[in-house]
């Protein structure tokens, strides 16, 4: 009898124990997998405030990063500011001076050589006298020329006028013939040959009259004064060149 209950006892124990080692069991197990839960939210918490932390903040207008490593990786380069461009002005003293070309043409028509004769108007030389006269237009500039020519007789009259070249002018349009004429004015020096060489002032004017391309009539008034105030009228015509 005693033998029985001792089995049931021990029986009654050994379910009991088992029993409560199975509890234990599964509550080692729960606690296992809550400790794993908050593990993972853990990393997970931290994965995303290390991607919040590295996430470049970027300001607009610039390339330069928030981040604490970008900051030590970048290189700020200053930039160069850009002057802008002076176009140089063109001044007075870079406009080029006309240059001398003899022989060229004129405002008033081509440079000629010709013949002509001179009639005397009043004088004691041969300026003021008839004679035989070879005329020229050496052109210069656009705007002079000088104008040489020769009174041959006894005691040749040499003049060497610097004239002033006006534009060619129209003194006729009937639509059938026109006539143009070139006026000048000018002024330089009259040389008398002879036993008593003398140099005087002179001033001449008059007007060429373009023919064709290739010949030009003058016709002009001269005044010297030498000994005395010599006047002569002469008229030529020259060949043009």
């Amino acid at each position: 009898m005693n033998t029985s209950h001792l089995k049931y006892i021990i029986s009654v124990l050994g379910i009991t124990t088992g029993i409560f080692a199975f509890g234990n069991l599964k509550a080692n197990a729960s606690e296992g997998q809550d400790v794993h839960k908050n593990i993972s939210a853990v990393n997970t918490v931290t994965t995303q405030q290390q991607a919040q932390t590295t996430t470049p903040v970027v300001i607009s207008g610039t390339n330069i990063s928030q981040n604490a490593a970008d900051l030590q990786a970048q290189t700020i380069t200053p930039q160069t500011p850009i002057e802008p461009q002076q176009t140089p002005s063109p001044s007075l003293g870079q406009v080029p001076a006309p240059s001398l070309s003899p022989g060229r043409e004129t405002r008033g028509g081509s440079s000629y050589i010709g013949v002509g004769g001179n009639i005397g108007l009043g004088g004691d030389t041969r300026l003021s006298e008839g004679s035989f006269s070879v005329i020229s237009k050496i052109g210069l500039t656009n705007n002079f020329s000088i104008r040489p020519a020769a009174l041959i007789g006894d005691n040749a009259v040499f003049l060497i006028p610097l004239t002033l070249d006006f534009p060619v002018e129209s003194v006729t349009d009937t639509g059938v013939q026109q006539i143009n004429v070139a006026p000048y004015i000018g002024g330089g020096a009259a040389i008398s040959t002879g036993r008593d060489s003398t140099v005087g002032f002179l001033l001449s004017g008059g007007v060429d009259v373009p023919l064709s391309p290739q010949f030009t009539a003058n016709a002009g008034v001269n005044v010297g004064f030498i000994d005395e105030t010599e006047v002569g009228l002469m008229l030529g015509i020259g060949y043009n060149f």
